[in-house]
């Protein structure tokens, strides 16, 4: 540390000289098609645990650095293998853990990237590529921040430091309760940093206050026993297709809000947020109107909401005059905050019972739930972020709810109660994180990187 300089401004100094080599080897796990679904090479996700194994390593700040593992309760089966590292606090300092995913999403349609998906390509201030922002950033947030802060003060500092680089979120993070319990003791810490969410826009910073549950299944819709000639039995017989469309838009109201009884919202305050913003953010045509009612972002945030994400039924090219026997879609239900998954699924499945049309036979399978979560911003982690994210960005953050879902943070606050969890990003609303062209804005990386060593300063001054 330069004798003429504060120790904050010498992080900050160090940070901002850390972002090039940060996004070098961010472009290096980019190249890694770590894909923790089914029918995917587990070995990519295997070889980006490494990776970042060796990242973490070659920081020389941590006691122990492994690559671990844990099974998933209920099978015989194991999870995808995470990295977790960890230095001991010292002279009553606090511990921090730092949480990101090295996995990845599918890319999807490849014909739809204007890049290669595991190229990581520089146009227009954005680096592209699968993993960009979701969620390797996050995970060279972490890596870069220590570097940086390493680089100004030394190793021989107080702070604990946890590491926790998850490798099978996309997934579903089948096995993370049982790391958490296999790991407590490792993981365990007074501030929880979970770098896997968004910011308001590319110049202002956000901490996440709220997120909306999640549940989600696969049902079956089944009228015959076997397909049949749609023109000798059509207009007496009702297929599966009918049956289904009939039965799906019962999920809405006319105007397209959610019409299931035992669905519930939240009620709070929501900022500003114009119509335009949301064509411009989501992609909406001039042509085509939101749906819902109330403010935009309390749909959004406080509001349930359900997406069919996939569907099984005949394609375009192999279409017959056939009656279909049955169709298997997939349904995404967000949950407003404070409502369980588990009250919301079951207040779906009734419904879908209840508005099964000719009586269609119906089949509930793959039900996985993730509770929702709200912060507890009175805590002083929570003031000290903000400082930290007003001296990165040089903005004053906001309070940010998502209508997407992070269910593990609901194992986090179960593991570990008394931590303080602060759940940071560096997405910005244009990211386009799960769809093709996934992004990350190059300047909202570097004041991510730089708030998150000015963090690490800060709680390193503090005793607890």
């Amino acid at each position: 540390m330069t004798p003429d300089l504060s120790r904050e401004q010498s992080v900050k100094n160090a940070a901002t000289a850390a972002v090039p080599a940060a996004l070098a080897d961010l472009g290096a796990l980019v190249r890694i098609p770590s894909i923790a679904f089914p029918g995917f090479e587990p070995a990519e996700v295997r070889r980006s645990a490494e990776a970042v194994a060796a990242l973490a390593e070659g920081l020389g700040i941590f006691d122990t650095v492994e690559i671990r593992d844990a099974a998933i309760p209920g099978t015989d089966e194991r999870g995808m293998p995470a990295v977790l590292a960890s230095r001991a606090a010292r002279n009553g300092r606090p511990t921090i853990l730092l949480y990101a995913h090295h996995d990845v999403q599918p890319i999807g349609d490849e014909s739809l990237w204007e890049s290669p998906p595991f190229e990581p390509t520089v146009r227009g201030g954005r680096l592209y590529g699968r993993g960009a922002a979701d969620d390797k950033a996050g995970v060279m947030a972490h890596i870069g921040a220590l570097r940086a802060f390493t680089e100004a003060v030394g190793s021989d500092f107080d702070l604990g430091v946890a590491l926790f680089i998850e490798g099978e979120e996309e997934a579903g993070s089948r096995s993370f309760a049982q790391f958490l319990s296999d790991n407590a003791d490792a993981l365990r810490a007074d501030v929880i940093v979970v770098a896997d969410s968004g910011n308001w826009d590319d110049k202002t910073p956000a901490l996440t206050v709220s997120l909306r549950g999640n549940a989600r299944f696969t049902l079956g819709i089944r009228t015959l026993e076997h397909a049949s000639h749609s023109g000798m039995f059509g207009g007496a017989v009702p297929d599966a297709m009918m049956a289904t469309v009939t039965l799906l838009a019962t999920l809405w109201d006319a105007d397209g809000g959610v019409a299931v009884e035992g669905l519930l919202e939240r009620d709070a305050a929501t900022p500003e947020y114009t119509e335009a913003t949301l064509r411009d953010e989501a992609g909406l045509p001039d042509g085509v109107s939101p749906i819902g009612d109330g403010t935009i972002l309390s749909r959004i945030w406080n509001k349930p909401s359900i997406t069919i994400t996939g569907i099984d039924a005949p394609t375009v090219v192999n279409a017959s005059n056939t009656l279909t026997p049955e169709v298997t879609v997939v349904i995404s239900a967000r949950v407003a905050p404070g409502q369980t998954a588990s009250e919301a699924f079951a207040a779906v499945e009734a419904h879908l019972r209840a508005h099964a049309p000719f009586g269609a036979e119906l089949t509930f399978r793959d039900v996985d739930f993730g509770d929702g979560f709200l912060v507890d911003t009175s805590g002083w982690a929570v003031a000290t972020a903000r400082e930290a994210l007003h001296g990165g960005y040089g903005v004053e953050p906001v309070d940010l709810g998502v209508g997407g879902s992070i269910p593990f943070i609901a194992d986090l606050v179960r593991e570990f109660p008394a931590a303080q969890i602060l759940v940071t990003g560096v997405e910005d609303p244009h990211a386009r994180a799960h769809s093709p062209n996934e992004s990350l804005h190059l300047d909202t990386f570097r004041h991510a990187l730089v708030s998150e060593a000015l963090l690490l300063e800060k709680l390193d001054s503090r005793a607890i």
